[in-house]
């Protein structure tokens, strides 16, 4: 994969890279010794001059990854040649670990990525949890990852709590700080980093409320947690629901977290047009 710009101006190729073509400097720097940045068709270096007229050519790269690339289970919600979006579903890891190298998103997207013979690298820019369900976006390449992850992207998830919420919508402010080593649970805390959620009730029934959820910030367990503080634990948390939660998790034989991404929205990074992906899963115990 690669990207063209005609030059209309004069200047150092640094700065066509940086600007009109809006790399990021760990990708320039890469690229740059692996004399994938072009000039006319010819390997320059960023301090190169550029003329009016000259095309300036970056070869996108593909690292090798240590992972197998496996057929499996996976649903495509969108594609086009700069993004990915599939379902996860819950029990799923995103990238392969030291313990548990198949089985993975990744492993199966690579899988995909092979057998529609596309060279792309595999850079998720939302992550969900192992238990955690719903919409995941890739970028194919490192250089759409920075557009995207500079440009942002709105997330709304769906949530069956524990307990009778009477406003029908509001917002969770409850600072979020890691718990002491070797724990990786976190906990609202208030030296923690300020973190914000917008709720919305969807449906109620009897003791459980299905909630519509969005992070304005992004720390690590925040729906989970501002749902605790809230005081109504997400249904089959295993880490934040409380003994009342549990025990309506176990009577529904629900094994893990009802938490779905359910939907992303963005500006596309070539096209700049809006883009709103919708995942096919959802969370729901009375159905």
């Amino acid at each position: 994969m690669h990207l063209t710009y005609l030059a209309k101006r004069a200047g150092r190729l640094s700065s066509f890279l940086r600007e009109e073509m809006a790399l990021s400097s760990g990708l320039m720097n890469r690229l740059k010794w692996q004399e994938k940045i072009l000039v006319n068709g010819k390997p320059e270096h960023t301090d190169f001059a550029v003329k009016p007229g000259d095309t300036i050519t970056v070869l996108l790269d593909a690292p090798q990854v240590e992972y197998p690339a496996e057929d499996g289970p996976l649903t495509v919600l969108y594609e086009d040649c700069h993004i990915l979006a599939v379902d996860k579903p819950a029990g799923m890891l995103i990238h392969p670990s030291r313990s548990k190298n198949s089985g993975t998103l990744a492993n199966f997207v690579a899988g995909y990525y092979r057998k529609s013979g596309q060279n792309c690298a595999f850079h998720p820019l939302t992550r969900l949890d192992r238990d955690t369900f719903g919409v995941v976006l890739l970028a194919k390449n490192a250089h759409i990852s920075h557009l995207l992850q500079a440009g942002g992207i709105q997330k709304t998830y769906h949530a069956i709590t524990h307990g009778w919420i009477s406003e029908n919508e509001g917002t969770i402010h409850a600072p979020i700080a890691r718990k002491a080593l070797p724990s990786l649970l976190r906990e609202v805390r208030d030296d923690g980093k300020p973190s914000v959620t917008e709720y919305r009730v969807l449906e109620r029934k009897q003791e459980l409320c299905k909630l519509e959820l969005r992070p304005i910030t992004g720390r690590t367990h925040q729906l989970r947690l501002h749902c605790v503080h809230l005081g109504h634990p997400i249904l089959g948390d295993p880490q934040y629901g409380n003994a009342a939660s549990a025990a309506i998790s176990a009577g529904l034989g629900i094994s893990s977290q009802l938490l779905c991404a359910k939907k992303l929205a963005f500006l596309h990074p070539v096209t700049q047009q809006p883009v709103e992906i919708v995942s096919r899963l959802d969370v729901s115990v009375w159905d």
